[in-house]
């Protein structure tokens, strides 16, 4: 049975900045890096130096799921806000270990005065969800490993003889499965349709054999720009934000390959079993961090897509720079033509039997 609960029940919506009493915190958790550095900078030290209240962090968003989990087991929730995925944000709410969240009570209107639910991007927002970003996992790869230019397609990446060398993919069944498919001929359009059958499962997995041996795992955003400069891998699966990081601030060779990029929505879930204290704090930062103005100042720092359609005008140049940052978006449309949504239901539905199969895969 669910055991969601809902904020609106738990603590009095308040839509005003409140001071901090002296000693608040908020305990927030999210994935580190270049990301965690675009938040610093676009809500967690604009929203310090308004109320006062002290933002610790933790970058545990790879395992956000099991360490919610674990906390609510356990009695011990630590975490007062965490940045998730939407497809574990989807498995945490049918758990019962995030809340439920009112978005028009709880949430900030756009400038015009539109409800949060009319202005977030149709199919971000979740019963337990408030989307932040919309960000892409795509192929990239080190122009100096190819010299005669590089891989175009994701066919490319599965072809060993006209493309030699290392891959890097994400140590996880998802995406993973569904670019073997497209690799392997399936329609964008067809790829969870198949994937939902146990034929097209065996056909994806038998596609990854073909590039199994070529294969290093990452785990941790960091990890795959990293072996993409030292050249342990030529070609690596990546967040797009992260390889734009390593292009303008550390000035890689990289060139990402958007096409058929997986795009997803990346968001703040609440863990339950909260104070009342927590709660009224927790809604206060939301209320802030989730406007207009701070999802499009965001983008000053990382080329993720905001998630509110009254942001997306006001994005700009990058922080300092004289770069324009909308053709960086995953949604610009050059960028976007082959692009296939990631689907939180599917992989809410398939998760743990894919993940059981992929883990058996891998140790094989």
């Amino acid at each position: 049975m669910k055991r969601t609960l809902s904020l609106m029940a738990a603590v009095a919506i308040v839509p005003s900045m409140a001071l901090a009493a002296e000693g608040d915190s908020l305990t927030i958790v999210s994935w580190g890096g270049a990301y965690t550095m675009s938040q610093e900078k676009a809500y967690h030290e604009p929203y310090s130096e308004k109320t006062g209240t002290q933002i610790l962090r933790e970058d545990k968003s790879a395992n956000a799921l099991a360490g919610i989990r674990s906390q609510v087991e356990a009695g011990n929730v630590t975490w007062d806000l965490v940045d998730m995925l939407q497809a574990d944000a989807q498995r945490a709410c049918d758990e019962g270990l995030i809340m439920e969240v009112p978005h028009d009570e709880w949430l900030a209107p756009s400038p015009d005065g539109a409800k949060p639910t009319e202005d977030f991007i149709d199919g971000t927002l979740g019963d337990c969800f408030i989307p932040q970003i919309l960000y892409a996992t795509m192929f990239a790869y080190n122009e100096e490993a190819f010299p005669d230019g590089g891989p175009k397609t994701v066919a490319d990446v599965w072809d060993l003889e006209k493309f030699p060398g290392t891959r890097s993919l994400q140590k996880i069944p998802q995406k993973n499965l569904e670019w073997a498919l497209i690799a392997d001929g399936v329609p964008a359009d067809e790829v969870y349709e198949v994937l939902a059958t146990r034929e097209g499962q065996d056909r994806a997995f038998a596609k990854l054999d073909e590039i199994k041996d070529n294969v290093i795992w990452w785990s941790e955003g960091a990890q795959s720009p990293q072996m993409l400069a030292d050249q342990e891998a030529v070609i690596a699966t990546a967040y797009n934000g992260r390889i734009f990081n390593a292009q303008v601030n550390e000035d890689q060779p990289f060139k990402i390959m958007w096409d058929h990029q997986m795009f997803e929505v990346d968001g703040w879930v609440v863990p339950v079993d909260q104070s009342e204290n927590d709660l009224k704090l927790i809604k206060d930062y939301l209320y802030f961090a989730t406007d207009t103005q701070r999802l499009a100042d965001q983008a000053k720092y990382i080329a993720y897509a905001p998630a509110r359609k009254s942001s997306v005008p006001l994005v700009g140049k990058m922080d300092g720079t004289d770069i324009d940052m909308k053709p960086h978006m995953p949604t610009t449309p050059e960028n976007f033509e082959t692009a296939v949504q990631f689907d939180t239901s599917f992989w809410a539905d398939y998760g743990d039997q894919l993940e059981e199969r992929f883990n058996a895969w891998l140790a094989q």
